[in-house]
């Protein structure tokens, strides 16, 4: 019988940038529900290491590969690695991603191509190659952001953009995936206290006022999302866009 106290066992997820803040958090949660987990990195090793460490010391199975998001040749490599070492793909979460902001007048080309580089080609490749692998009862999670629902600062249009572009990206899919029972589906994190937006941060002091439940989101808050939408009870549940944001876009 099903472990309902591990609802992912025998199944392996990879995870992009999964060595800090929310993919640390996805990576970790997603092992203690039962998977075996893969997670890339791209600067941080020793982040991915103690990830990994962990996963392990709780009794989990992981492995860490050094793979470039904006690099679709070590995306394509990864896949393969996480299939390799674990002899499957069930489950991939897209959270690998970055901010390039500026206003738009000032924002360099070099940027802009760097960021469609990462937060765009990398969930495509990943998502081309990862449904390869994938039998019926495969999950593809992409982390977005409330942004393509509230641009509540300015110069973040650039990063606004990408995450629309795997929005639109993902109504499109579930119709291409659904027949084979993959399912298909977007977590929006509202402001989350991470490496790249801190509570108590620059960003914070602006958005800090418009949080309904007068708080900043915790990474592991955003992990329960995305291992509910990985989990068995979440079979019937494709191309929905599920916002994680303590009621900022409400």
């Amino acid at each position: 019988m099903p472990n309902p106290s591990q609802p992912l066992a025998g199944k392996t997820a990879l995870v992009t940038g999964g060595s800090r803040s929310i993919g640390a958090a996805i990576a970790k949660r997603l092992a203690a529900d039962g998977a075996a987990v893969a997670i890339t990195y791209s600067a941080s090793p020793d982040k991915a290491a103690v990830v990994v460490a962990d996963i392990v010391a709780e009794g989990g199975r992981a492995v860490a590969i050094s793979a470039d998001a904006g690099d679709p040749q070590a995306v394509r490599a990864a896949v393969a690695k996480t299939v390799e070492t674990f002899g499957s793909l069930d489950i991939l979460v897209n959270n690998a991603g970055i901010a390039l902001g500026g206003p738009i007048g000032e924002t360099s080309f070099e940027d802009y191509e760097r960021m469609i580089a990462v937060n765009v080609t990398g969930p495509y490749v990943a998502t081309q190659e990862a449904q390869k692998h994938m039998k019926e009862g495969g999950r593809i999670i992409q982390i977005g952001s409330t942004m393509v629902r509230y641009a509540a600062f300015p110069t973040a249009s650039l990063y606004t953009l990408t995450k629309g572009a795997i929005t639109g990206f993902n109504r499109s899919l579930v119709r291409d995936l659904g027949p084979r029972g993959i399912t298909v589906n977007t977590v929006h994190p509202g402001p989350t206290d991470t490496d790249m937006n801190p509570d108590g941060g620059p960003i914070s002091k602006i958005v800090g006022p418009g949080m309904a439940i007068g708080r900043y989101g915790k990474p592991h808050e955003i992990a329960s999302v995305v291992a509910y939408l990985a989990s068995p009870e979440a079979a019937f549940v494709t191309g929905a866009e599920i916002i994680a944001d303590g009621g900022f876009t409400a």
